[in-house]
């Protein structure tokens, strides 16, 4: 996720830099004098120059925090708890508000039978309606990481045990 979220701040650095210049000749256009042999008052240039760097200040600004927002959310969401519960999984077909490439949902319900989460699922197969005990591995954010100890593919096999030990591999 930390990859991912750097990369992304790579790609946002050239919108900062724009934003930087931008509102630095903003600035200066508006709060520094100009020399005493130019043709124009500071407010004059000021009036005509400034809101357009200002606006294009505004512009990266935006670009550059659109291009951060979705990964930012995403790494905040993976210090979000991991669930264990001994419940059950229903599984049901798909319904008339389901994406195109859904196959159905998955849901964790608890011991009671009441619905915990459910996510959509993507396959070729569509699901049939059902309901089995299990003890469930999830989070809201990533779904449901194992079933009854076997992992769904949520998480990668290989995974260290709550990322303890992860970057040495």
């Amino acid at each position: 996720m930390l990859n991912g979220f750097f990369g992304r701040s790579l790609i946002a650095i050239e919108p900062t830099i724009c934003f930087v210049v931008f509102g630095a000749l903003t600035a200066g256009l508006i709060f520094f004098p100009l020399s005493p042999d130019a043709k124009l008052t500071r407010w004059e240039s000021a009036i005509i120059i400034a809101p357009i760097f200002g606006f294009a200040t505004l512009c990266f600004l935006s670009y550059a925090i659109a291009v951060m927002v979705a990964p930012a959310r995403a790494l905040l969401h993976t210090f979000s708890p991991i669930f264990v519960v001994d419940g059950y999984v229903r599984h049901r077909r798909p319904d008339r508000h389901s994406d195109i490439d859904s196959n159905g949902y998955v849901a964790v319900l608890n011991e009671e039978r009441r619905t915990i989460a459910e996510w959509p699922s993507i396959g070729e197969v569509a699901l049939h309606d059902g309901v089995r005990p299990a003890l469930v591995e999830f989070s809201f954010f990533g779904g449901i990481h194992s079933i009854d100890g076997k992992s769904t593919g949520v998480l990668p096999e290989s995974y260290a045990t709550l990322g303890v030990g992860a970057a040495r591999r």
